[in-house]
C-alpha cells in the first residue's frame, strides 16, 4: 500500500500539470486516475478500521498506514497554523506550571516581517500578471497566499514556542520543527558565548536566531535532535539564543548546579 501511494502521487502531479498547461487528457485516463485515488483511500480506510479493532489507538493506526516523513510534514504544517492562532491570541506555550520560559524570537522579527512583505508584494504582482489565465492564476494565488502564511507561521512558531526551563530539563525549541528536551544531569558545562558564524558539524545543534547564538551547552551524553523528516541526529554540543541570554545563562547554571548536588 505504501509503495502504491509513492507511485500514485507523482502520477497525479503529472496529470495536474498537464491539465493546467492545457494538454488534452483522454477521459479514460482521467477516469482511471480518479478510480485509483478512490480505491487507495478506501483501502487505507479499511486498513485503519482493522488496526483500530486490534486495539491500536488512532495515532498508532495512522502511524502504521502513513509513512513517517509524511506524518512529520503534516504535523509541521499543523503546528505552524496552530502557532499563528496562538500568536494572534497572545497565548504562547510557556511549558506549564513551574516552568520558566525564555523567548528567543525578537532578533529575527524584522527579517521575518520583511520576508512576509516581499512575499505579499510578489503575490499582488503575480495576481496582476496572470489575470488572463484564470486556472494558472488560481493555483499561483493559493501558493502565494500560503507562502505568506508560511513566513508568518515560522515567526509565530518561534514567538509562541520559547525555550523552557523546568526542574529537571531544558527544552530548546526553534520555529515548529525543533523541540529537544535536554536533561539537566546531562549538561556538563554552560557558557555565555555570542557567536555569529556556525559551520555544520556532526554532533552539534546550532539554533541560531538572526544568525547568532549566545549560549553553548556541552553535554555528557548524546541527546537525539531528530531532523524534520524524522532522521535521528545525536548531538553533544548545543548552541542556542535567547532574548535575555544572560538571564537564561544564570538560571540554567543554578539549575545545573542544583541537579549535580
Amino acid at each position: 500500500m505504501k509503495y502504491l501511494l509513492y507511485a500514485l502521487l507523482p502520477a497525479e502531479l503529472v496529470l495536474a500539470v498537464c491539465l493546467l498547461a492545457g494538454v488534452p487528457i483522454p477521459p479514460p485516463v482521467l477516469g482511471c486516475a480518479e478510480a485509483a485515488v478512490a480505491l487507495l483511500f478506501l483501502a487505507n480506510g479499511v486498513a485503519f478500521l482493522r488496526l483500530r479493532r486490534r486495539g491500536l489507538t488512532a495515532r498508532e493506526a495512522a502511524g502504521r498506514i502513513v509513512p513517517e516523513p509524511a506524518r512529520r510534514l503534516v504535523g509541521h504544517e499543523l503546528r505552524l497554523l496552530a502557532s499563528l492562532g496562538r500568536w494572534i491570541a497572545r497565548r504562547p506555550d510557556r511549558g506549564g506550571p513551574g516552568a520558566v520560559a525564555f523567548p528567543h524570537a525578537r532578533d529575527q522579527a524584522a527579517l521575518m516581517y520583511g520576508f512576509a512583505f516581499v512575499c505579499l508584494v510578489e503575490t499582488a504582482g503575480m495576481s496582476y500578471l496572470l489575470a488572463g489565465w484564470p486556472a494558472v492564476h488560481a493555483v499561483v494565488l493559493v501558493l502565494d497566499v500560503y507562502t505568506v502564511l508560511f513566513a508568518l507561521g515560522l515567526h509565530a512558531a518561534s514567538a509562541t514556542r520559547p525555550h523552557v526551563l523546568t526542574a529537571d530539563a531544558l527544552r530548546v525549541r526553534q520555529a515548529a520543527h525543533v523541540d529537544v528536551r535536554i536533561p539537566l544531569d546531562r549538561i556538563a558545562a554552560v557558557r555565555h558565548e555570542p557567536l555569529f558564524s556556525h559551520e555544520k558539524a556532526d554532533g552539534e545543534l546550532n539554533l541560531a536566531v538572526g544568525s547568532q547564538t549566545s549560549l553553548t551547552l556541552e553535554l555528557t551524553e548524546d541527546v537525539d535532535a531528530p531532523r524534520l523528516l524524522g532522521a535521528p541526529r545525536p548531538v553533544r554540543t548545543v548552541r542556542l539564543h535567547a532574548d535575555d541570554s544572560r538571564a537564561l545563562y544564570r538560571a540554567l547554571t543554578r539549575s545545573v548546579t542544583r541537579s549535580v548536588t
